[in-house]
């Protein structure tokens, strides 16, 4: 059993950082990678998984989310990929944490 605290946010509520690491992780959009899970309340939600060292992420959002994320940030190309400038500087920040 995983012992990582879980983290349960919405995408633009996370830091800099860990949104930067996600795209990493996703470089080719987040809407093929999401799960559903059901929440506290016993409602089913879709969230993307996400894991660092230390913690487990599920970053809350639809399928719509999804593609307007990645279709509003100009950190993706218009087919939905990671530009390769940005995918090398992140690349360059967070090797450490790869």
């Amino acid at each position: 059993m995983n012992n990582k605290p879980r983290i349960l946010k919405a995408f633009e509520a996370l830091d800099v950082e860990i949104q930067e690491q996600i795209k990493l992780a996703y470089p080719e959009g987040f809407e093929d990678h999401l799960i559903k899970f059901v929440n506290k309340e016993g409602k089913y939600q879709s969230g993307l998984p996400f894991e660092t060292e230390d913690k487990y992420y599920l970053v809350k959002m639809t399928r719509d989310e999804a593609k307007e994320l990645i279709e509003e940030d100009d950190d993706y190309d218009e087919d939905g990929n990671l530009r390769d400038e940005v995918k090398e500087d992140f690349e360059d920040k967070y090797e450490d944490d790869m």
